[in-house]
């Protein structure tokens, strides 16, 4: 494994691979690796010849008050992973050379941010389309993995590449969950003995949505009722959202089908937890971690 700091000769490694024919995969993370990025690795892998995996903490996706500076980080453990899982090339921009000033020009998600997450972090998903795009044009990539956990997050990205005409494929691939069915995240590791139990009511709600599709009942407002009461109240946390949408449009619907996405944010703790299952799949139809 290469790791590379320099945006130009990120660039120029990324031309030389695919000046002979070979397709290169990105990974696009924030670190702190867990088996839900390395998953996408594998599916680099599979997809491309060679295969990038980025690390940087995006400054423009925080809100004030967010978890910037607390956000956990473990570079020596990334490397390790990475390598591990047989990373061709580990991408570790410095921040003074991704924003040697404050970008005045950057993108805007428009109605796609207008629900789920979107009001609860305003500007989070132009900051992450921005960085997004400054990566897509630094690695050039012929395809980029990213997780269904942050479903919004990645139909943005999707619908991005499309709108702006760049030459790469976004694959989204399943969420990856720990063997008590909460999904994976970075942020886990902020959550507490106490917090973790809260957390995996999570899925378990949404499972119920799920359920409950499958009885025949279509109606959003019977569906969002059964994850808010499978959910129930516990001291120290809250339900941010519970909505269903279009997955392609990402605005509210009033009846599901088998492709309608259920999402929510949860608070527990100190921690703010999202996740989302296609009404029709459930929590079952994802990845598990095994032992």
């Amino acid at each position: 494994m290469i790791e590379i700091t320099g945006l130009g000769d990120m660039r120029n490694w990324s031309r030389e691979v695919r000046s002979g024919g070979e397709r290169v995969g990105l990974v696009a993370t924030m670190g702190f690796l867990h088996e839900g990025h390395l998953r996408l690795v594998d599916r680099a892998l599979a997809e491309a010849d060679r295969t990038v995996l980025s690390i940087f903490v995006n400054r423009l996706q925080f809100g004030p008050g967010e978890d910037l500076e607390s956000y956990p980080r473990d570079i020596a453990h990334d490397r390790a992973a990475a390598e591990r899982r047989q990373v061709e090339c580990l991408f570790v921009p410095d921040a003074a050379a991704m924003y040697p000033t404050d970008p005045v020009v950057r993108l805007i998600a428009g109605s796609l941010s207008e629900h789920l997450c979107g009001p609860s972090r305003p500007g989070h998903f132009d900051g992450v389309l921005t960085v997004v795009a400054k990566l897509f044009n630094i690695v050039e990539p012929d395809i980029a993995l990213f997780g269904r956990k942050d479903f919004q997050q990645a139909q943005i990205v999707k619908r991005m590449a499309s709108d702006l005409n760049f030459p790469t494929e976004v694959v989204i691939a399943p969420t990856v969950r720990d063997v008590d069915s909460v999904a994976l995240s970075s942020r886990n590791a902020y959550l507490s003995e106490a917090d973790r139990e809260v957390a995996r009511r999570i899925p378990l709600a949404l499972d119920a949505a799920h359920r409950l599709f499958l009885t025949g009942k279509t109606c959003v407002d019977d569906l969002v009722a059964e994850v808010r009461n499978t959910f129930g109240e516990h001291a120290g946390a809250a339900l941010d959202y519970v909505e269903m949408v279009d997955p392609s449009t990402l605005a509210p619907i009033r009846m599901a089908s088998s492709d309608s996405i259920v999402g929510l944010a949860a608070r527990v703790g100190g921690t703010r937890l999202i996740d989302n299952v296609v009404v029709g799949d459930g929590v079952s139809g994802d990845d598990f971690v095994h032992g």
